[in-house]
């Protein structure tokens, strides 16, 4: 029986779900180490675990390295070491090097999380992407303008979403940007070509190096044009037909080669560009978000968390067949305003498209502005068809609206 233990930071209802789902899986004992201490998780969870370690920072790899040869003292060997979370794949990478535990370790996972790193060795492999330039001194971001010219897209290169990422149109706004984020060896910046087109997910499953399926996504709009506009409501769409992917699909299976994937879900960003091509945005080696987990689930009729548990732990997945269309609504606040003061058109909404939402959590009075694209709330729809899903979509965006005071 192998033993798996899960990072679980803190005791929140969407890292429950996974660690509950640990504990169902047969054939697995489930561990966890967290940053909360155990009566913050439900007593009947805990009674399922077979051990459990505090830890004072969960994303501290020495730290979670420590945990584990506590517990494997206690409980046996460790043989699978898992993290959901971007930020937790470079330390549940480390424990893995330093406990000696199977999976990813710390040089093949630098490759998805280190931006520079990433494109280096999509480039070095052929696989289309965007020019671009690791950033430590100014004269690093000149050059690169030098031979792509402006638009450019500027970012930390581990970072997460679109966040401390912008657009950067000329020379003055280039200045501004470089004196502002004071890029340096130790703080190096990813400055890349700005790629138009439109933009798409592609998540596949892969194990032992091997993509065994895959789903895909769209995004309306991109998510950097969906901060850059704030009075834009962002959407993400899983269409029923799975023709729109198959042209990205190689380009996929090479992308995922070439930087190394092993075994695990992967959540790539695509762009198709205006001329037909494809180019790779970026990739993760863990689970999306943006609500991707649950409309892949809805859309083919298995649970994505306990799918990817069960695949993580055993190494095991049931490619499954797509049966549905679903779809994601971001509703943003709209207002110079720190927190929710008013939400419109709930109630027509439900009127006109209730029958379509599956999932929904609408911003509360008083809750506080969000800081990134994906709002204050979200609702997630689905239906028999992509169109039904697109209608559904457009008539919550339209109606529903978040007064930020």
């Amino acid at each position: 029986m192998r033993h798996v233990v899960l990072i679980a930071p803190y005791a929140m209802a969407n890292t429950l779900r996974y660690v509950e789902a640990l504990t169902e899986l047969p054939g697995v004992r489930g561990s966890v180490i967290s940053a909360d201490p155990a009566q913050r998780f439900p007593a009947a969870l805990r009674e399922r675990l077979s051990d459990f370690e505090m830890v004072g920072d969960c994303f501290d790899g020495a730290a979670l390295a420590a945990a584990c040869r506590r517990i494997a003292a206690r409980r046996g060997s460790v043989d699978r070491l898992l993290g959901v979370l971007e930020q937790l794949q470079l330390p549940v990478a480390e424990a893995r090097d330093r406990a000696d535990i199977p999976g990813m370790g710390l040089e093949l996972v630098r490759r998805f999380r280190d931006k520079s790193v990433m494109k280096a060795h999509l480039r070095a492999a052929g696989v289309p992407c965007a020019r671009y330039a690791r950033v430590e001194q100014a004269a690093d971001a000149w050059n690169l303008v030098a031979q792509v010219g402006f638009p450019l897209i500027v970012k930390p290169v581990d970072g997460l979403g679109t966040r401390a990422t912008f657009r950067v149109n000329d020379r003055e706004e280039l200045d501004h940007a470089l004196a502002a984020m004071r890029p340096g060896p130790s703080r190096p910046l990813q400055v890349e070509e700005f790629l138009l087109g439109t933009e798409h997910s592609f998540e596949t499953v892969t194990i032992d190096g091997r993509p065994v399926w895959s789903s895909s996504t769209d995004y309306i709009p991109g998510p950097l044009e969906a901060m850059e506009t704030p009075w834009i409501q962002y959407c993400v769409v899983l269409p029923r037909e799975t023709q729109g992917m198959e042209k990205f699909r190689a380009v996929n299976h090479a992308a995922l080669g070439a930087l190394g994937m092993t075994t695990g879900l992967s959540h790539m960003e695509w762009f198709t560009r205006r001329d037909g091509s494809v180019a790779v945005n970026e990739v993760g080696a863990r689970p999306p978000g943006v609500n991707i987990m649950p409309m892949m689930s809805i859309c083919h009729g298995v649970d994505m968390v306990k799918a990817w548990v069960r695949l993580m732990s055993l190494d095991q997945f049931d490619p499954p067949t797509r049966r549905r269309a679903a779809g994601s609504a971001f509703f943003r606040g709209q207002g110079r305003g720190s927190r929710v003061v008013a939400v419109h058109g709930v109630q027509q909404a439900q009127e006109e498209v209730g029958r379509y939402v599956v999932e929904a959590k609408l911003p509360t009075i008083g809750q506080p502005r969000a800081d990134g694209y994906e709002g204050e709330g979200h609702a997630v729809v689905a239906a028999d068809t992509t169109d039904e899903v697109m209608h559904a979509l457009a008539r919550l965006v339209r109606l529903v609206r978040v007064e930020l005071g």
